[in-house]
């Protein structure tokens, strides 16, 4: 399963306003409301590392698993590079294969949105139950419903970052929620310019339904956040979290 080959490699570049400090942050806070103190975390979909690394330097004993063997082995690298012993797996995280359990299992920046089948998403928060330790916490967040309407929508977006630059084009089906993202990237090669194309699909998920599934697989003490806040979800929030306990 070798995906995003070339993407792995001007990932981090492109994603460069993405405050992961706030991330890890907020994951904490988390984790003291629910009164949770885990040693063991699971980060699914971790792609290059960026929170999973940032987690391990906390003292967090971290496992991180990813679809993308490209994305896998640039997370590896920064885990070495910054001395973080950190095992790292090359799974589909909707067919977890685990022989241990954790404390915490986590799912950022749009994982979940990445599971487009209902069936797929129903196997993982199966998964992700079955393989936390009695009185774990998972934790994920969603690009939200009003975000794919209002702000991805049917737009086309443009950026530039150290010479490569990207043009992000949107189609959002608002019958079956799902957005369909064209990128074509042109990275600096000599003197010329590589152009590397991404075809990638997200789903719109209502929080009610979320909740739903979380309960349908065991989950208890469902929790929704707005944004990076601890605060009640409005309308106008654009990223949504949820934390869900594992009982006796």
């Amino acid at each position: 399963m070798n995906q995003y080959n070339d993407f792995a490699k001007v990932y981090d570049t492109l994603m460069y306003d993405l405050d992961y400090d706030k991330w890890v942050l907020h994951i904490n806070d988390i984790f003291k409301k629910s009164n949770i103190k885990p040693v063991t975390i699971l980060e699914t979909a971790c792609g290059t590392g960026q929170i999973t690394v940032r987690l391990s330097k906390m003292g967090y004993k971290m496992t991180g698993v990813d679809i993308s063997e490209s994305m896998l082995s640039i997370a590896e690298s920064k885990a070495r590079i910054q001395r973080q012993k950190i095992k790292f797996l090359n799974q589909d995280m909707t067919q977890l294969d685990l022989n241990q359990k954790f404390d915490s299992i986590l799912c950022m920046c749009d994982g979940i949105n990445y599971i487009v089948e209902e069936k797929k998403l129903q196997n993982f928060f199966k998964a992700a139950f079955e393989k936390l330790n009695d009185n774990g916490i998972f934790i994920f967040d969603i690009s939200s419903m009003y975000k794919f309407k209002n702000i991805i929508g049917n737009n086309t977006f443009y950026n530039e970052k150290d010479e490569i630059c990207y043009v992000w084009d949107n189609e959002f089906d608002e019958v079956n929620n799902i957005v369909d993202m064209e990128l074509v990237i042109f990275v600096p090669d000599g003197k010329l310019f590589k152009k590397i194309e991404e075809h990638h699909i997200q789903k719109a998920y209502d929080i009610e339904y979320i909740k739903s599934q979380l309960i349908k697989a065991g989950f208890k003490y469902i929790n929704v956040f707005s944004d990076f806040d601890l605060d009640n979800v409005s309308d106008l929030s654009d990223r949504v979290f949820f934390s869900a306990l594992k009982q006796k």
